[in-house]
This record gives C-alpha cells, structure tokens and sequence, in this order.
C-alpha cells in the first residue's frame, strides 16, 4: 500500500476504508422481497457501526431494515441546518460481488490495464475517458472476475474518512450533520425504509456520482411500464382462425419499436427512451415489462402514449385479444425540489471549488436515492465519489479522487456553518 494510502492528508484515507468494504460482498436481490433484500448486505453495516462507534460516534446503529444511522453533534454556536451524508452498501446484482479481489495500479502510467484473473477484460484508456486524468494516480480496480464495489463503497468511505477527521479535529465548525447508509439502492428500494423523523435533517447529498468535480442536481423521471398480453389459446392442430398467440403479440410490439431513437443504445444528453427490460409467458398470455424515461413528466406522458399507440396498432391484427397497460411511477426528476433550495447545490460547488477543482454541474441519465429522498421532503443532490464503469468487471476509482471527495465533504459543513445566523 502506497504512501500516500496510509498518510492522508485527511488522516484516514478513504481508499484504507473502501479496500477493505470491497472485500465484504453486498449484491442485494431484485427478486427478493425481505427488507433488506438480501441478509449479507448487513455485514458491512455492523462493520460501519463498530468503526463509528470507535470514532466516537456514540448513537451509530443499525436498524432492523438495513439502514445504518448515526450523528455528528454540532459544535458551533450558531443555529446550523443539519446536513445529511448518504451512500448505499449494496452493489449491482448485474456482476458478482463475492470474492473480489481490489487491486492497487499505483503511479499509473496511462497504458491500458489488463486485469489478471481475467486477461480478455482490460480498462482501455481508449473507451475511458476520465482516465486521461489519472496518469500519475493509484488506480484501484478488481482482478477481472467480480465487479470492484466503487458503486457506492466509494461513497461509503469516503463519508467515513470525513467522520473520522472531523471527530479527530474539533476546531472545524459545523453544524450537526447526519450520517445515512441505505441497502437497496440497485434494486430500486434504497429509501423504502428509510426514517426520515428519525434521521431529522433539513438538506442531504448522497455521495454517488463519477467524474472529479462534478455534482449532479438533475435526474432522470422514470416510469415502469407492464404490458399483460392476453391472446387466444387452442390446439395448435386445430388453430386456423382461432389463435392469435400472445407470444407473437408481444414480437410483433418489440418489433414495432423505434431502431434509429428512443432507446438506450441510440439516445444520449437530455434524450429519454423507451426500454424493454423483461419478458415472460406462454402463448395464452405473455407478461412485457419496460422502464420508460425522461427529464420531464410530460416527455415520459409523451413515450407511454407513444408505447400505448403501438400496442393499440398491433391489436388491430388480434381482434379476440387484449393487453392491460399498466403504469408504475419510479422516481421524479430532483430538479423540481432542489430549484426552491438554490443554497443546496451553491454550497456543494463552493466545497468543489475549495478543494482545488472546477466544479461541473451534470445530468444523471438514471436516478439515485437522492431523487426519492428529494421528494420525501429532504433536498438531496448527488457528489462525485470518483466511481467509474459502474456495474462491470471493469469498475475503477482512484484514491486521489476519492481523497478529493472527502475534502469536498469537510469543506461543505464548513460552508453551512459559515453561512448560518
């Protein structure tokens, strides 16, 4: 482990915290209905509660749900809004997070990473970008077989290197600031449980966003879509004028999408899309599941009637059958909170700024707890955590990032207590 690892200017480094969460496999289950969806997330929780706990942190726990929370007292004299830190434990059940293997690429010297374990699977500066800016970086990735854990271990340790330093430095003022990690957030349920009476706190970031400098105060709207297709079964033998096979139904439906738009692989920007996630069924009826997405209600209106219209057309030709169309509301779009607390976002890029880097505020073409809790009642934009390549075996963060993340949190409780009555 480098120097620079063990003797962080912020004392505990974050990438000490995070090589060892990464270790603790957290993938939750979307097919699960038990809160948390899966039992093994809750490894890690009692481990961020013990650690707290040894900080000083005396009111850390864990719930029966899942959710670890825990609080910073005040030690300023004014009357500071409470401020809330949140990260999410689990990890994407798209790739294993079982037996991960965190490897240190330290100085990186910019040529493409071949991960070990897996030697077809290579970090290629080509495709990366942001790795144009790591050249000199200790880059953390796993060993090929497993995803790394940066999507949210990141923000986890970094919000806990934050806690240990403020707790090991009592002449920085702040106000009381919160501290929240939630289960779930991959599987779409990472507030589900959440107490927010409990929690008590006016404002909120959660610390799960990519690139150096960024903060994200815009998301995704997002509808779930399901399509129940009931056709018309028979003896295939005998079928003639007869059947009309829910299976076809559904083809004739996917078939009828857009190829050039309105789909993830051909938008991009503030474009939204129309997504088929799930199929399931017999001839006799067929279930089709969709995620429909766009910055603004009226362009998610826009699609469903635009995936309605389709379904309609198709059914033309299947005059004895139908389909129920049924529409789930996900999340909304952060934005329409966070433009009544403009102090919110303000304050993040002064922090941003304070740490040395040119703050850029983005659009998250996806969502975060940060949406849900926003509309909850607790104002909530998202902070880089330095993750990248999300979801796959080419994960990566750096540890200068993720040191600049936790500078970031310092800086901004700083900034709320400077700025209070």
């Amino acid at each position: 482990m480098s120097n620079n690892i063990i003797n962080s200017p912020l004392g505990a480094g974050a990438a000490e915290y995070f090589l060892r969460y990464v270790l603790i496999d957290t993938q939750s289950d979307p097919n699960a209905s038990s809160n948390p969806s899966t039992e093994k997330q809750k490894d890690l929780s009692r481990i961020l509660v013990k650690q707290l706990l040894e900080m000083g942190i005396y009111d850390a726990h864990l719930d029966e749900w899942g959710y670890v929370y825990a609080t910073i007292p005040s030690n300023s004299t004014k009357k500071v809004p409470t401020i809330c830190f949140c990260s999410h434990i689990d990890t994407s059940p798209d790739c294993s997070g079982a037996g991960v293997k965190p490897l240190v690429h330290f100085n990186w010297d910019g040529s493409d990473i071949v991960l070990p374990d897996d030697t077809t699977q290579i970090i290629k500066i080509s495709e990366h970008p942001d790795l144009q800016n790591q050249i000199g970086n200790d880059i953390i990735t796993a060993s090929g077989t497993t995803l790394l854990g940066a999507d949210n271990k990141a923000g986890v340790a970094e919000i806990m290197a934050a806690a240990n330093y403020l707790m090991q430095n009592p002449d920085i003022k702040h106000g009381t600031i919160k501290i929240l990690f939630t289960p779930d957030e991959e599987v779409g349920r990472g507030t589900e449980k959440v107490d927010l009476k409990k929690l008590a706190a006016d404002f909120a970031y959660t610390m799960d966003g990519e690139s150096l400098g960024t903060l994200e105060d815009e998301t995704f709207s997002a509808d779930a879509v399901t399509l129940t297709i009931h056709g018309v079964s028979t003896h295939p033998g005998f079928a003639k004028g007869k059947l009309e096979n829910a299976l076809k139904i559904a083809g004739d439906i996917l078939s009828a999408l857009p190829k050039d738009s309105l789909s993830p692989e051909t938008t991009e920007n503030m474009e939204g899309f129309i997504h088929p996630t799930q199929i399931s069924g017999i001839q006799e009826s067929v279930k089709l599941d969709f995620i429909i997405r766009d910055f603004t209600v009226a362009g998610l209106h826009e699609k469903e009637s635009f995936l309605q219209n389709i379904v309609n057309q198709v059914l033309t030709h299947y005059p004895n059958s139908s389909v129920d169309f049924k529409v789930i509301e996900q999340y909304r779009n952060m934005k329409e909170i966070l433009v009544s607390y403009p102090q919110v976002v303000d304050y993040a890029l002064e922090a941003i700024k304070r740490a040395g880097l040119t703050p850029e505020r983005r659009s998250i073409r996806g969502g975060t707890d940060g949406s849900r809790l926003s509309f909850m009642g607790l104002p909530c934009p998202n902070i880089f955590a330095g993750e990248h390549a999300f979801h796959s075996k080419l994960e990566w963060v750096s540890v200068q990032d993720m040191e600049k993340a936790t500078e970031v949190i310092i800086n901004l409780v700083q900034i709320w207590e400077e700025n209070a009555d």
